[in-house]
């Protein structure tokens, strides 16, 4: 079936221990062969992949070798920092941006390139916790077109995800940024959950789809049902937030965006295989049995059941996609 989509996923959401060969034997037991690694345990416990020594990302590109997996972007927590050194009352972290970008972003980028990946996953910055985040537009994408920059130079490209909090928190503040930065090492990611969290209902996240689809170059796929009558707003306590569920019933109505985004599919996808990327991809981040700031869980189990769910709507919506057969990678 043409379009095609690539699927791939956050796999560390798997097993519990984060360890490193459990997320693969997932991935490929369930026909993936592109996953976005995060958290990784190698024995040692798990640590974020930036946490890494080179001993451990060499053992887990010899894995990815052994069970012919291939990383699709690197979930990096880049731009998770204030991005003003001010007392807020939030627990982030600030950086000076020089160090951070000569420090933090260029081992994400190290870290990239070691694993063969051309896709970094990264955010906006913190904005003071009650400022209108479009009042820091300007400096944000001051610092990003920098990490786009060395991104570029590097052969990578650095995809924004959409994110409460952040200064990119909605498609409007995504958009205004990336047509701020005005670089094409940078492009957005939309996370329909990210949006709906916020209170905004099933309308209001395809507007702010709409808002930044100009824009996207993947996206990640994680729903979120608003209860009834108690919605947050405002700043989000994104460790008390419960209630993710499969992309075929939540608020941000995947099968509406997804039956959209299927038009932009054939441009999208010479585009990113013009500059040596396979094609789009559907990067699962389920949550399902929890979620926070840093990361999220959903079991085996239920890392399955979002993958199935996700490729019914595909199906109903019209789009391809492929699970692999083990060792089709090597007969290719």
């Amino acid at each position: 079936m043409d379009p095609k989509v690539i699927l791939t996923g956050f796999a560390d959401e798997g097993p519990t221990t984060k360890n490193v060969e459990a997320q693969l034997a997932m991935c490929r037991g369930l026909g993936l062969s592109y996953y976005s690694p995060r958290f990784v345990n190698l024995g040692g416990g798990a640590k974020n992949l930036m946490a890494a020594t080179d001993d451990e990302l060499a053992q887990i590109r010899d894995l990815h070798d052994a069970y012919e997996m291939k990383v699709s972007s690197i979930g990096s927590p880049i731009g998770k920092v204030k991005l003003l050194d001010a007392d807020d009352g939030t627990a982030n972290r600030y950086v000076p941006f020089e160090t951070y970008l000569d420090t933090e972003v260029a081992h994400a980028i190290d870290v990239a390139r070691l694993l063969g990946a051309k896709l970094i996953r990264g955010f906006s910055f913190y904005p003071p916790k009650t400022d209108d985040p479009m009042a820091h537009v300007e400096l944000a994408a001051g610092y990003l077109r920098a990490i786009a920059e060395r991104c570029a130079a590097a052969g990578l490209v650095y995809g924004l995800e959409v994110e409460a909090n952040l200064v990119g928190r909605d498609g409007r503040t995504e958009m205004a940024l990336f047509d701020a930065v005005g670089h094409d090492s940078l492009m957005l990611i939309f996370d329909g959950a990210n949006i709906a969290c916020q209170g905004y209902p099933r309308d209001s996240v395809y507007a702010e789809y709409e808002a930044m689809k100009a824009g996207i170059g993947w996206m990640h796929v994680k729903d979120y049902q608003l209860a009834d009558g108690a919605q947050q707003t405002g700043h989000i306590d994104e460790e008390s937030l419960w209630r993710f569920v499969p992309c075929d019933r939540g608020t941000s109505g995947y099968a509406a965006i997804l039956a959209d985004f299927r038009a932009a599919l054939p441009a999208l996808t010479a585009k990113l295989q013009a500059r040596g990327i396979p094609g789009v991809f559907l990067d699962l981040e389920p949550h399902l049995k929890g979620g926070g700031q840093f990361g999220g869980f959903s079991g085996c189990d239920g890392f399955g059941v979002a993958l199935r769910v996700l490729c019914g709507v595909l199906d109903a919506v019209g789009i391809g996609y492929d699970l692999t057969v083990y060792g089709e990678l090597n007969r290719a």
